[in-house]
């Protein structure tokens, strides 16, 4: 038998495969009713585990997006909320982290194109808290997992 918590996180990376998978479908491989998942994943909503449900949307589909990754040299005394607010400001930031190493953020965007890439990495250098930044276009996704699963405590 297992238990609670192994329960759960397999139900967590179901969900995180497939967030359109049926409750049913989720109960069988987990050894629980339909009824019983739900009950799961709605506790697991309320705990505030499980954020919310997304789509994931490939970036090189038919809309013809271009992904860059910019690495961002901050000034001296600038917080973690000075570039959250700021990148917020640029709808084309897909995700951006604080990072270990001599950089101090990373910032991932998708873009429509280079002369796009090139707008918006300038717009973004132009920051008052950006010192300098380091820039890559993405080749070829090799890996995605989107909401990544750990160990629940």
């Amino acid at each position: 038998m297992r238990k609670t918590n192994d329960i759960d996180e397999c139900i967590v990376r179901a969900l995180s495969g497939d967030a359109r998978r049926t409750f049913a479908d989720i109960g069988v491989e987990v050894g629980r009713s339909a009824p019983a998942v739900k009950r799961r994943v709605d506790r697991l909503c309320e705990e505030g585990a499980i954020l919310g449900f997304t789509v994931r949307i490939n970036p090189h589909s038919a809309r013809g997006q271009t992904e860059g990754i910019i690495k961002l040299y901050c000034h001296r005394n600038t917080t973690p909320e000075m570039i959250r607010r700021g990148l917020s400001n640029h709808p084309e930031v897909v995700s951006a982290s604080r990072i270990t190493g001599d950089a101090d953020a990373l910032v991932h965007v998708s873009v429509s194109g280079t002369r796009h890439f090139e707008q918006v990495l300038q717009r973004i250098t132009a920051e008052p808290f950006v010192e300098r930044a380091k820039s890559f276009l993405v080749q070829t996704p090799l890996i995605r997992r989107i909401g990544v699963v750990s160990p629940m405590d």
